[in-house]
């Protein structure tokens, strides 16, 4: 296995052994960009080959008369040339570096036979033992790259790959550099959309700036439970705004992200959801900006449609929606604070989500009737969606008040009404096992 960043220098280790009659394998990083490649073939593997070529911005040409439909889109913009014939001698002039992937193995040798001959790297896809290198099973952390060789076996190489990966992303594999002293260094803040709850459901750039913070300053929707994993050294600060209850000002929030982060610290803003889906995360990038922090944002999966989607309800189906519109519900219809234009959200014949809409689900669905949505329309309330509590009630806008009543129904809520509510009902089994309530 080697791992590193660019200009990392290391010595072989002392226990390596020559693999085979061929001698160990060299491990090292190419610098292609700008360069010329070669990829002879253009189905699956030379997709996947061209995928990473293209990541390290090589000047990559396709020699092939088919090629997969992914890489023919990649034709049109300039991302890659595309020679639509059979391999020819002399198509690896001026390259770096080739790749043989074709299903014919006489075409691959003499691909290879003339990369030998120009002294050429050449990586031979239905032959490791012919290829001049060998490609290893990468992994990207920031800008570490790490590379696993299995000693011919793939599947090893790849489970070892993702093994180091996944313990660089969630902090369980420490990574120095990431770790080192706030010392000297320029603070800035990440504003994380952290997802539905489940930890499984952030992203793996959510997951990697948490495992890098100084500083988590999280709302109680989050996935707190990523915070358990995190040094003692780290300071986690408790942003919560509960629901007509306790919460930190806005004021002070941005204040505690720019205050760490003028102090050297990097900071994590870590929001349930998605943190521009009514999660006053571009409040908080004004506040940074202003005070001259930089600041990253990683999006979320936003609970308006993951949670949902988790209890088998898709937010859109074919023939039946061709809109869905997601309303906050803090404010009730009426109220003068209010900027939903409820008349019209009853007119659309789509699907509605309500997010923070317990307590004015009643008022939310007269007015719903009131202005022409029938009584009939049916309704799904998610609770604690993406959590083992989980939990899937149906009724319909006139059942809505008795049932949420009924069922005592507690933020956090999600809310869907629409026909796409009676799709499949048996799909979205919670992870507590309760059953779907019909009213």
């Amino acid at each position: 296995m080697a791992t590193g960043t660019a200009g990392d220098g290391g010595e072989p280790s002392a226990t390596a052994r020559p693999a085979g009659p061929g001698g160990a394998v060299y491990p090292v990083g190419l610098r292609l960009l700008d360069r010329r490649v070669v990829v002879v073939g253009g189905g699956q593997v030379a997709h996947r080959r061209v995928a990473g070529l293209l990541e390290a911005r090589a000047r990559v040409t396709v020699v092939s008369p088919e090629v997969t439909p992914a890489l023919e889109a990649l034709v049109a913009p300039g991302s890659l040339t595309w020679l639509r014939r059979r391999y020819e001698p002399g198509d690896l002039d001026g390259a770096w570096y080739a790749v043989a992937a074709t299903d014919d193995p006489g075409v691959n040798a003499a691909v290879a036979a003339e990369a030998e001959s120009a002294r050429i790297f050449c990586a031979r896809a239905d032959d490791r033992a012919s290829s001049s290198v060998w490609t290893p099973a990468t992994g990207r952390h920031g800008d570490l790259v790490v590379g696993v060789h299995g000693g011919g076996d793939p599947q090893r190489a790849i489970a070892v790959r993702d093994a180091v990966v996944t313990g660089l992303t969630d902090g369980t594999v420490p990574d120095r550099i990431s770790r080192e002293a706030a010392a000297g260094r320029a603070g800035a803040v990440v504003l994380v959309g952290g997802g539905p709850g489940d930890p499984a459901l952030i992203t793996v750039r959510g997951r990697q700036a948490v495992a890098q913070a100084d500083v988590v300053v999280a709302d109680h929707l989050a996935p707190l439970a990523l915070l358990a994993s995190l040094p003692e050294d780290v300071e986690v600060i408790d942003a919560s705004k509960l629901p007509r209850g306790r919460s930190m000002a806005q004021e002070q929030i941005n204040e505690l992200l720019v205050s760490r982060a003028l102090a050297g610290k990097r900071v994590v803003r870590l929001k349930g959801g998605d943190p521009f889906v009514f999660g006053r995360g571009m409040e908080e990038v004004e506040a940074c900006l202003a005070a001259g922090v930089p600041v990253e944002v990683v999006p979320g999966v936003t609970s308006a449609i993951a949670v949902p989607a988790l209890a088998g309800i898709p937010v859109t189906h074919r023939g039946m929606t061709h809109e869905f519109v997601v309303v906050s519900g803090h404010l009730p219809p009426g109220h003068p604070q209010s900027l939903v234009d409820w008349p019209a959200i009853a007119r659309l014949r789509g699907t509605v989500v309500v997010l923070m809409g317990v307590d004015t689900a009643p008022a939310i669905a007269a007015a719903l009737v009131e202005h022409g949505r029938a009584p009939s329309t049916p309704v799904a309330v998610v609770s604690d969606g993406s959590t083992p509590t989980q939990r899937t009630v149906r009724t319909t806008l006139a059942g809505l008040p008795a049932t949420l009543a009924a069922e005592d129904i507690r933020p956090p809520s999600v809310w869907v009404v629409g026909d796409v509510v009676s799709l499949a009902p048996g799909l979205g089994a919670d992870p507590a096992g309760t059953a779907d309530t019909p009213r």
